[in-house]
């Protein structure tokens, strides 16, 4: 073959070769394009989201504790309106000594104050209110002659603080006169005397006695003398009628009577008469020591109302849970109280309802009982604090409760609330997702704590690590 020939076929071949190329890229664009162009109801399909299911979590072993927690605030314990029974000293008319003038604080009581047994409170007009302890109310003023619980309380008292009264009888006798006297003077201050008033009285009394002894003696006296006889100018006894003689008797009975009665109004005034104690002189205070805690009274006003309120030395935390919550709790359960900067204190739960709420309240807090019909009503709960420790000084203040109500025995099988689901026949039960099928499986429902709750299969098997349904 010739060398032209030879290139011609060389030439073939080389335009054959090119033209494949170009055949095989173009059918390689094609398949590209082929595979990232869709149509739009293909690619609408490719973006739709995939078909839901059942939403589960898994069955979990462990210990469960039930607690219910709110938040409390620390208070000091059995508040209690304080104020004065009556006048301090001897009442309302001024004397010329100045005493039972228009009352007037002049040392008024200091908000946070102590109170020891025979402290003085406050002082009226210059004389003392002083603090004794006792459950019953000073009402009333108390001296020789008055009986009754409040004496023997004033007796009591008199003892603790080293004035024998003598027996303890429940009357106001001359030793707990003299007991009161030495108290005073004790103290700094006057007994309260009898006025002058009193002292008029007394001599007035006396003196009526006097004169009705008088009267009854010169009556027999008249008497006797007519009965003995005087001499007629003729020397014979004058003779007494019959009717004389009626009349002495009536008139000696008439003096004996006087002097019984003026003998009668001496004894009873004795009786009243001495040292006493005046209604506004002493507040008891059912246990001491105690604390003032708010005054409503500044020195120059009139103490005719509340003058504070007192408070015992003790603190509490006072708190509102549901209702629901409430029904767990009960007396002598143990409570933690943590403080906003994490100190811990341990009290105890003292009262649950409607006796937890303070006296000085106007309203009555709810029961636990009561909110069973109401599980959102707000019901009060008292906690007592032995060993205050961080709350120490912490009136006021706000600290988190948390009280145990319930633990499990050992590690139970729990899942949450929202797993549970109540059959037809009122059982509960949970759903099982085992591969591809979802198993109803019945449970007793045990304890629950913070939206997690005990359960025990009661209708077939369940064992931790299995996935229960708790939404779609």
């Amino acid at each position: 073959m010739s060398r032209v020939d030879k290139k011609g076929i060389g030439g073939s071949r080389r335009r054959l070769g090119v033209v494949v190329g170009a055949v095989v890229l173009v059918g390689a664009g094609g398949w590209f394009a082929g595979t990232q162009v869709r149509s739009p109801a293909d690619a609408a399909a490719s973006h739709r989201a995939p078909k839901a299911g059942p939403v589960t979590v898994a069955v979990v072993r462990q210990s469960l504790t039930a607690s219910v927690v709110a938040t409390g605030s620390v208070e000091f314990a059995s508040p209690r309106p304080l104020s004065l029974a009556g006048p301090v000293g001897s009442g309302t008319s001024s004397g010329a000594d100045g005493e039972g003038a228009e009352q007037r604080v002049t040392k008024a009581p200091v908000a946070g104050t102590k109170i020891k047994e025979g402290d003085v409170l406050m002082t009226v007009n210059g004389r003392p209110v002083f603090a004794l302890g006792g459950s019953v109310p000073m009402y009333r003023a108390l001296g020789p002659g008055t009986s009754g619980n409040d004496v023997t309380q004033l007796q009591k008292a008199l003892k603790r603080l080293g004035f024998d009264p003598g027996a303890i009888s429940g009357t106001y006798g001359q030793g707990t006169a003299n007991a009161v006297a030495d108290w005073y003077k004790g103290k700094g201050y006057d007994p309260q005397e009898p006025s002058p008033a009193d002292q008029q009285q007394l001599g007035s009394l006396e003196q009526a006695v006097s004169a009705a002894q008088e009267a009854l003696l010169t009556t027999n006296s008249g008497a006797t003398e007519a009965g003995s006889g005087e001499s007629s100018s003729a020397g014979t006894p004058a003779p007494q009628s019959s009717t004389d003689q009626q009349v002495h008797k009536l008139q000696v009975k008439s003096a004996q009577k006087a002097l019984d009665l003026a003998n009668d109004a001496l004894s009873g005034f004795k009786a009243a008469y001495g040292t006493k104690v005046p209604a506004g002189e002493v507040v008891f205070l059912p246990k001491l020591p105690a604390r003032l805690d708010k005054v409503s009274v500044q020195t120059g006003d009139t103490p005719s109302a509340q003058i504070g309120t007192v408070t015992s030395s003790d603190l509490v935390v006072q708190a509102a849970v549901p209702g629901t919550d409430a029904q767990l709790l009960h007396h002598g359960m143990t409570a933690e109280l943590t403080t906003t900067d994490g100190k811990t204190a341990k009290g105890t739960v003292d009262v649950v309802g409607d006796e937890s709420a303070t006296p000085a309240s106007s309203t009555t807090a709810p029961s636990a009982t009561d909110s069973a019909s109401d599980p959102t009503a707000a019901v009060q709960v008292r906690i007592t604090v032995p060993e205050p420790g961080p709350l120490a000084g912490q009136a006021e203040a706000a600290v988190k409760v948390t009280v145990k109500v319930g633990a499990s025995d050992g590690k139970v099988l729990t899942v949450p609330m929202a797993a549970i689901h109540t059959s037809s026949d009122g059982r509960a039960r949970v759903e099982v997702e085992r591969g591809a099928t979802v198993t109803d499986v019945h449970v007793t429902v045990g304890l629950s704590a913070a939206g997690i709750v005990e359960v025990t299969p009661s209708g077939g098997a369940l064992k931790a690590g299995e996935r229960v349904v708790v939404g779609e």
